[in-house]
């Protein structure tokens, strides 16, 4: 009885599942296999922006070095600091006045004695014509004595000697004038050269702008060789000197925009790319950019910048950086169509965070593979599943 009962018992439980069994026979096809799911993105336009980031240290667009122009004359006072904002002609500092003040006293007194001096040559010039004319005169009026027979020789002779000695005289007494007035031109250029010396005195600032370093001290003597008693930088401009990457320097260009940041800045500083240094160090490989700073209130001289400098910036179709594959032919997508695969050869451009731009080989509208690493092959037939965001 035992194994009736058990035979009994399966039957029972094989019940419901004979009818299903028996109609699928009765069909004679086997059931299709699952399409597998794979995630797939939308080709669309997107906003792409390519950035260049290089860093470096601040620097001073252009500094004025100032050095007195007048030598070995104490230094007497200083009037401004290391920090002060300076406008062009503004006094810094000031030099002893007392030696020159003694030369200029030595030289007005060499004035007044050339124009005395040139006094007394016009009057003497003027007593040596006055002395030749009547000499000349004598000599005429002995001259024709002498044709009428009534005065000797000797007297015409004596006569001729005079008028000659007269006009020497006369030529004497011009050079010596010439010379009173040359004394005179000499002691007025003296005196003029004096005065410039004492304008000197006060050491000017050439142009606007912030100290950033003295050297001068009270008491020291004024020379121009050595260090500078200031260092300006001309109306407080600041530049950040980035170093480029050999591979992204001809990528750059005057005017591009850039964004600065560094350690302790809450916000980002603007720029613009001033120059491009026309050099590559053979060591390092890095070129240098020079990006002059808008608005750089924040910023030091020797501190150290990131800069973002953007390069180009358009609107144009772009796909999940994961989406791109690479063959032998280049940058390739796996391009789904009615749910079959395809390998699609494509040129790449700009890439911007997880997004590339695609020049060619795309249109907008078509779906692709969001991760071209998937286990798919180009014919394969998959069931698309769209992903609106795969950058993240």
């Amino acid at each position: 009885m035992r194994p009736t009962l058990i035979l009994a018992t399966l039957l029972a439980l094989a019940a419901p599942v004979l009818p299903a069994l028996a109609e699928e026979a009765a069909a004679g096809e086997p059931a299709a296999p699952a399409l597998p799911a794979i995630s797939v993105t939308e080709v669309n336009a997107r906003v792409l922006t390519d950035r260049i980031i290089a860093s470096g240290l601040v620097a001073a667009v252009e500094e004025v070095q100032v050095a007195p122009l007048v030598e070995g004359q104490p230094l007497d006072s200083l009037l401004a600091d290391v920090g002060d904002t300076v406008t062009e002609g503004q006094v810094l500092a000031v030099l002893s006045r007392t030696t020159l003040e003694l030369q200029k006293t030595e030289t007005v007194a060499a004035l007044a004695s050339a124009r005395s001096a040139i006094a007394q040559g016009e009057a003497q010039l003027v007593e040596a014509e006055t002395a030749r004319d009547e000499a000349q005169r004598v000599a005429d009026r002995t001259a024709k004595l002498r044709e009428q027979g009534t005065a000797p020789q000797a007297a015409a002779d004596t006569a001729n000697a005079n008028a000659t000695s007269a006009n020497a005289r006369v030529m004497v007494a011009t050079q010596g004038l010439e010379a009173a007035r040359a004394q005179l031109a000499l002691a007025e250029a003296r005196l003029d050269n004096v005065e410039l010396m004492l304008s000197r005195t006060d050491v000017k600032a050439p142009v606007a702008g912030k100290i950033v370093a003295r050297n001068a001290k009270i008491g020291a003597i004024a020379t121009a060789a050595g260090q500078p008693m200031f260092v300006i930088t001309r109306d407080g401009a600041l530049e950040l000197r980035a170093d480029v990457a050999e591979a992204d320097i001809l990528r750059l260009a005057p005017g591009q925009k850039a964004r600065l940041r560094s350690v302790g800045m809450v916000a980002t500083l603007d720029g613009t790319v001033r120059l491009i240094e026309p050099t590559i160090d053979p060591v390092t490989r890095l070129g240098r950019a020079r990006i002059s700073v808008d608005a750089g209130e924040d910023l030091r001289t020797g501190m150290f910048v990131e800069a973002e400098i953007i390069t180009a910036e358009r609107e144009a179709l772009a796909v999940p950086v994961t989406a791109i594959g690479s063959s032998p032919e280049g940058a390739t997508v796996m391009r789904v169509t009615d749910g079959v695969v395809e390998r699609v050869v494509v040129t790449t451009g700009i890439r911007d965070g997880g997004l590339v731009e695609i020049v060619e080989g795309l249109s907008a509208g078509d779906l692709v593979v969001a991760k071209a690493g998937a286990f798919v092959r180009a014919g394969d037939k998959i069931n698309p599943v769209l992903v609106t965001d795969t950058t993240n």
